[in-house]
């Protein structure tokens, strides 16, 4: 199992994190990336439906767990994002309520260690 770092978050935003019980964390084991934004947000996606791993140009201003139609962003900082495709959805939860994962995009601190143990298609 391998820890991957998000960025840590601006002051504020990371008191009101610890406020709130969260602890951010983005793991890769031998059979599944799990993502866990406490308990606004988390999902268990296995490592054969995880189809590409892929940087995310450009910058996000919202922070947190957002998502519609199962494109989900969850994320620290409005940089460093990564965007994983995954094909069968993955079932995670947002809020308590179950939801579809189709793409992930996550912050993370070193995106070039992260895609190169899960991506498919790298190496």
């Amino acid at each position: 199992m391998t820890q991957h770092d998000m960025p840590r978050p601006n002051p504020a935003i990371g008191a009101l994190l610890a406020a709130t019980g969260v602890r951010p964390s983005v793991e890769v084991t031998d059979d599944a990336l799990v993502v866990d934004l406490g308990w606004s947000f988390s999902v268990t996606v296995p490592r054969t439906s995880v189809v590409a791993v892929t940087d995310e140009p450009g910058r996000k201003v919202s922070i947190g767990a957002h998502g519609w139609r199962g494109r989900w962003l969850v994320n620290t900082t409005g940089g460093s994002l990564v965007t994983v495709t995954v094909d069968p959805p993955a079932r995670g939860r947002c809020l308590g309520l179950p939801v579809t994962v189709r793409e992930l995009m996550l912050s993370i601190e070193d995106r070039a260690a992260f895609r190169a143990e899960l991506d498919p298609g790298h190496g």
